[in-house]
């Protein structure tokens, strides 16, 4: 079991906070396919201060989602402060987590996310400072450096804990990265070895083999899915399952993956409106329908939908084709 502060995990898999999908919508979803913690997008510190709208919205959790973090993200340590303990006191989050990860510019710039990896002590400034503030635990996910000449992970991971953050989440690509190129597992293993505290594993875990793999060679405590759980929750059922049992469970049927895609959209109208759900559904189902035959013909047709009712349809047409594809090669073979 993972444990988190006070907060008691039931199994080492995690899906991670990405930005522009992480509502609770999705959240909720891969829950159901058995994470054992789920994290938020990312928050911006000073949305949450100025009490935005969209950004009070990004704070709602279902209760089903639990345990669940949190993730905030700033330059400054008054308003990141303020933030924490809005969330720690206001939302049924169970864990804070602050962003220290994050490559791209509009957030850097702002002396935000990855931009921290290149101070330690800055690190430990805005940690110390957040601790003291709030109950809640406090983790921090980052990636391994800036760049290569800039890879100073273990003092990072170092300097949360002596800050009093409960958990590292580690992403073994540097900022300059971004997300291509291999996941260097060495330098998780290394910050593993230099922190009592947990570790979670980040970058190139694409099946439940590769977990395995990853929890074996790093000694790391979790492992965080990322894009692998895009339209594909069953990599978190698979890989919980995998680590359990050593049984590798079949890929999910067509009919399977559209019926998950319809639920989440169906979340998603609830969270939204059915405008903007459906519109932000359709990346979505383009993930859904990785791998499935004749997806190409439908992904124009589902950019041009605007109502559940014409996504459903398409959907449930290609599920149509599939299956009577299937079916007759079937009775050929």
């Amino acid at each position: 079991m993972l444990k988190i502060g006070n907060i008691e995990i039931k199994n080492p898999v995690v899906l991670a906070p990405m930005a522009g999908v992480c509502n609770s919508a999705f959240r909720l979803t891969v829950k159901e396919f058995g994470a054992g913690l789920v994290c938020a997008e990312m928050v911006s510190d000073k949305g949450i201060v100025l009490k935005n709208e969209k950004t009070m919205n990004m704070l709602y959790i279902d209760e089903r989602e639990k345990p669940l973090s949190l993730q905030i993200f700033g330059g400054e340590k008054e308003t990141l402060v303020e933030a924490a303990k809005f969330v720690d006191k206001n939302t049924n989050a169970d864990i804070i987590d602050i962003n220290m990860g994050c490559p791209v510019p509009k957030i850097t710039k702002c002396d935000a996310g990855a931009k921290w990896l290149l101070d330690p002590n800055k690190i430990y400034e805005m940690v110390s400072a957040v601790v003291a503030e709030v109950e809640k635990p406090v983790t921090v996910k980052m990636r391994m450096g800036w760049d290569e000449e800039h890879i100073f992970a273990v003092k990072n991971a170092q300097a949360v804990e002596r800050a009093g953050g409960k958990a590292v989440a580690l992403h073994g690509r540097t900022r300059v990265q971004m997300y291509e190129g291999k996941a260097n597992w060495d330098i998780i293993r290394e910050v593993k070895q230099s922190v009592n505290i947990p570790v979670i594993g980040n970058g190139d875990v694409q099946t439940p083999q590769d977990a395995k793999r990853m929890l074996d060679e790093t000694g790391v405590d979790g492992v965080m899915i990322g894009r692998a759980a895009l339209g594909n929750p069953w990599m978190i059922y698979r890989t919980v399952q995998y680590l359990e049992t050593g049984k590798l469970m079949p890929e999910p049927s067509v009919r399977e993956k559209i019926d998950v895609c319809i639920l989440h959209l169906d979340r998603l109208i609830a969270l939204k409106d059915e405008y903007i759900a459906v519109r932000e559904m359709r990346k979505h189902a383009a993930w859904y329908l990785k791998g499935v035959r004749g997806n190409g013909r439908v992904r124009n047709a589902i950019n041009e939908c605007n109502t559940r009712e014409d996504l459903v349809v398409i959907l449930n047409g290609l599920v149509a084709e599939v299956e009577e594809i299937e079916q007759s090669e079937l009775i050929v073979g």
